[in-house]
Protein backbone atom coordinates (compact mmCIF):
# COMPACT_ATOMS: atom_id res chain seq x y z
CA UNK A 1 0.00 0.00 0.00
CA UNK A 2 2.77 2.43 0.75
CA UNK A 3 4.54 1.65 -2.76
CA UNK A 4 1.19 2.80 -4.15
CA UNK A 5 0.99 5.93 -2.07
CA UNK A 6 4.27 6.55 -3.18
CA UNK A 7 3.52 6.27 -7.17
CA UNK A 8 0.56 7.95 -7.11
CA UNK A 9 0.31 10.91 -4.29
CA UNK A 10 3.84 11.14 -2.98
CA UNK A 11 5.96 14.29 -3.54
CA UNK A 12 7.00 13.61 -7.31
CA UNK A 13 3.93 11.14 -8.05
CA UNK A 14 4.76 9.66 -11.75
CA UNK A 15 2.16 7.21 -12.09
CA UNK A 16 -1.63 7.21 -12.57
CA UNK A 17 -4.25 5.89 -9.87
CA UNK A 18 -6.88 3.81 -11.37
CA UNK A 19 -9.82 3.26 -9.82
CA UNK A 20 -11.89 0.24 -11.50
CA UNK A 21 -15.20 0.16 -8.86
CA UNK A 22 -18.66 1.05 -9.95
CA UNK A 23 -20.16 4.38 -9.75
CA UNK A 24 -21.75 3.85 -6.16
CA UNK A 25 -18.03 3.00 -4.68
CA UNK A 26 -16.56 5.71 -6.43
CA UNK A 27 -19.38 8.11 -5.14
CA UNK A 28 -18.92 7.19 -1.61
CA UNK A 29 -15.27 7.56 -1.46
CA UNK A 30 -11.91 7.20 -3.77
CA UNK A 31 -8.29 8.22 -2.82
CA UNK A 32 -7.62 11.72 -3.86
CA UNK A 33 -6.58 12.62 -7.55
CA UNK A 34 -8.00 9.17 -8.29
CA UNK A 35 -9.24 8.51 -12.08
CA UNK A 36 -12.03 6.96 -12.35
CA UNK A 37 -12.65 4.03 -15.15
CA UNK A 38 -15.21 1.24 -13.89
CA UNK A 39 -13.97 -2.72 -14.37
CA UNK A 40 -17.61 -2.92 -15.85
CA UNK A 41 -16.78 -0.54 -19.17
CA UNK A 42 -12.93 -1.73 -19.58
CA UNK A 43 -13.99 -5.15 -20.25
CA UNK A 44 -16.38 -4.22 -23.17
CA UNK A 45 -13.61 -2.17 -24.62
CA UNK A 46 -13.93 1.42 -22.88
CA UNK A 47 -11.11 3.94 -23.36
CA UNK A 48 -9.17 4.90 -20.74
CA UNK A 49 -10.29 8.04 -19.40
CA UNK A 50 -7.40 10.92 -21.02
CA UNK A 51 -5.68 11.17 -17.29
CA UNK A 52 -4.64 7.90 -17.42
CA UNK A 53 -3.10 7.62 -21.25
CA UNK A 54 0.63 7.40 -21.36
CA UNK A 55 1.00 6.98 -17.60
CA UNK A 56 1.94 4.01 -15.38
CA UNK A 57 -1.43 3.10 -13.86
CA UNK A 58 -1.75 2.12 -10.37
CA UNK A 59 -4.79 0.26 -10.30
CA UNK A 60 -7.39 -0.05 -6.95
CA UNK A 61 -10.40 -1.65 -6.49
CA UNK A 62 -12.71 -2.50 -2.80
CA UNK A 63 -10.12 -5.45 -2.01
CA UNK A 64 -7.75 -6.10 -4.51
CA UNK A 65 -10.08 -8.75 -6.87
CA UNK A 66 -11.06 -6.42 -9.31
CA UNK A 67 -7.92 -4.46 -9.99
CA UNK A 68 -6.03 -7.33 -10.94
CA UNK A 69 -8.62 -8.56 -13.71
CA UNK A 70 -8.04 -4.85 -14.57
CA UNK A 71 -4.30 -4.99 -14.69
CA UNK A 72 -4.58 -7.99 -16.02
CA UNK A 73 -6.38 -6.53 -18.97
CA UNK A 74 -4.85 -3.26 -18.94
CA UNK A 75 -1.73 -5.55 -19.70
CA UNK A 76 -2.94 -7.28 -22.21
CA UNK A 77 -3.98 -3.92 -23.74
CA UNK A 78 -0.24 -2.46 -23.59
CA UNK A 79 -0.33 -0.73 -20.54
CA UNK A 80 2.04 -0.80 -17.80
CA UNK A 81 -0.54 -1.76 -15.21
CA UNK A 82 -0.13 -2.95 -11.41
CA UNK A 83 -2.70 -3.93 -9.02
CA UNK A 84 -3.24 -2.48 -5.71
CA UNK A 85 -3.46 -5.39 -3.17
CA UNK A 86 -6.14 -5.49 -0.20
CA UNK A 87 -7.54 -1.75 -2.30
CA UNK A 88 -9.18 0.86 -0.88
CA UNK A 89 -10.49 -1.31 2.44
CA UNK A 90 -6.42 -0.91 2.51
CA UNK A 91 -5.96 2.37 1.61
CA UNK A 92 -8.28 3.75 4.03
CA UNK A 93 -6.79 0.91 6.67
CA UNK A 94 -3.12 2.58 6.30
CA UNK A 95 -4.82 6.06 7.28
CA UNK A 96 -4.49 7.70 3.49
CA UNK A 97 -7.57 10.09 2.75
CA UNK A 98 -10.70 8.97 1.21
CA UNK A 99 -12.90 11.69 -0.21
CA UNK A 100 -16.66 11.87 -1.37
CA UNK A 101 -17.90 12.88 -5.02
CA UNK A 102 -18.29 16.60 -3.04
CA UNK A 103 -14.39 16.52 -1.70
CA UNK A 104 -15.62 15.56 1.20
CA UNK A 105 -14.19 13.03 3.75
CA UNK A 106 -15.51 9.90 2.38
CA UNK A 107 -15.96 6.26 3.35
CA UNK A 108 -15.08 3.02 1.40
CA UNK A 109 -18.07 1.42 0.05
Amino acid sequence: MEEAHRRTQGSDPRAVLLDVRERSEWDAGHAPGAVYAPLSGLVTGSALPQAAHGSPLVVMCRSGNRSQQAAELLRARGADAVDVKGGMKAWAAAGYPVVDGRGNNGSVA
